[in-house]
């Protein structure tokens, strides 16, 4: 069997099914396939930042499709001394949400197909070929396509069809995560995020989800002193801690599976395009290199990808519009994340956090990326309102 279709995009997760709303809502004839079926589970801390919230608002989710969707506003950082700073979030509007990728992905499919877009289940991309359009060989048939977009991981196959490479890539991240049910203690509505002095430049987390439980875990940048080998071993020292477990309070049970995944975060050297092939969400490496967070990224470069389907230039323009609106936050991110390797540093801005209410209120909302990371030595950014917007929805 043999199609076409103006946009072809693989995989269906936030990534690729914001760019088929986004192509979509342009006119163009967009087909989707992932060789998954819905609702599956993915690897993720569950968290939403500000910035994802305010563009799954611009695409049109809305929060009751999403059964796990917890709104969030009390967040508590520990520093590597101990301290802990009490951070609250502004109730004008959601800033900070969990939901259970299981549920958000499948959302969002749900909402793509209700706009008139095309996805296809359990269809695997097999090859591309380049002649007139780009022919795309799946596991039932053939789809050619004037534009490709890419959303299929961090090892995409489209990318290796293309440009094959024997090299392994592990990420620059790799993270843990675990959940826990019955939790009784603050950890039910308030998020954690525990700057462990030996997690350095990492740290673990408690999110709270619906009924009871929380998404726990860890992250550890790759190359440090902790190793990727040694990650079970840590995590039940840092689940045996006394602030955790009174976070989480006494009638937690931690549930028996532990996932692991690696997280890509080097766009500004990753691949983003191969012609009219444009890779997006972790394909382009596009997580926030400092916090390990990446769907409001991966719904970020699906939009422009999206966008620049709908150009007569569609790989020069998304490679432009990538560099634009990621290369300097990633650039700050790594310039933080260097920072806060370092224990006396992050003790030391901790404390300057705590330095009074203003400056509680506009990090929390800078941590939760209300803004672009970078944004404040960006001028063409600067907007009325900045940092003290409405939230989303």
């Amino acid at each position: 069997m043999t199609s076409h279709t103006d946009v072809l995009i693989v995989g269906a997760g936030p990534a690729g099914i914001a760019a088929a709303l986004t192509a979509h809502e342009h006119g163009l004839d967009v087909s989707v396939i992932d060789k998954a079926t819905f609702p599956r589970d993915k690897c993720c801390g569950d968290g939403l930042t500000t910035g994802a919230l305010r563009l799954l608002d611009r695409l049109g989710l809305q929060p009751a499709t999403v059964a796990s969707w917890k709104t969030c506003r009390d967040v508590v950082l520990r520093s590597p001394s101990g301290r802990t700073v009490d951070l609250r979030l502004p109730d004008r509007g959601q800033f900070a949400v969990i939901a259970s990728r299981m549920d958000l992905d499948a959302a969002l499919v749900r909402h793509a197909r209700d706009h008139g877009v095309l996805v296809r289940e359990g269809v695997g991309f097999v090859d591309v070929t380049r002649d007139e359009n780009y022919r795309v060989t799946t596991s039932d048939g053939v789809i050619t396509a004037r534009v490709v977009i890419a959303a299929d991981g961090m090892w995409s196959p489209v990318r290796k069809a293309l440009q094959p490479d024997r090299s392994t890539y592990l990420g620059e991240w790799h993270a843990l995560r675990q959940y826990a049910r019955n939790v009784t203690g603050p950890a039910s509505s308030q998020l954690y995020v525990w700057f462990e002095p030996d997690l350095l430049p990492g740290y673990a987390w408690s999110f709270p989800l619906a009924d009871g439980r929380v998404n726990l875990g860890f992250g550890i940048l790759r190359g440090s002193t902790r190793k990727v080998g040694d990650m079970k071993s840590v995590w039940a020292s840092v689940l045996d801690r006394p602030h955790v477990r009174d976070a989480l309070g006494a009638t937690a049970i931690i549930d028996d599976k532990v996932s692991a995944w690696p997280i890509p975060a080097r766009v500004t050297s990753a691949t983003l395009r191969i012609g009219n092939v444009l890779f997006v969400g972790d394909a382009a490496c596009a997580t926030d290199v400092l916090t390990g967070e990446g769907i409001g990224q991966a719904l970020l470069s699906g939009m422009l990808a999206g966008d620049a389907a709908a150009s007569p230039n569609p790989g020069a323009d998304y490679e432009r519009d990538m560099r634009k609106h990621f290369f300097a936050d990633h650039r700050m991110s790594q310039i933080l994340g260097r920072i806060l390797s370092h224990e006396r540093l992050a003790r030391g801005a901790l404390r300057v956090i705590d330095g009074g209410d203003w400056r509680r209120e506009k990090f929390v909302r800078w941590m939760f990326e209300d803004e672009p990371r970078a944004s404040a030595f960006t001028p063409r950014r600067w907007h009325r309102g900045y940092l003290s917007s409405p939230g989303a929805y």
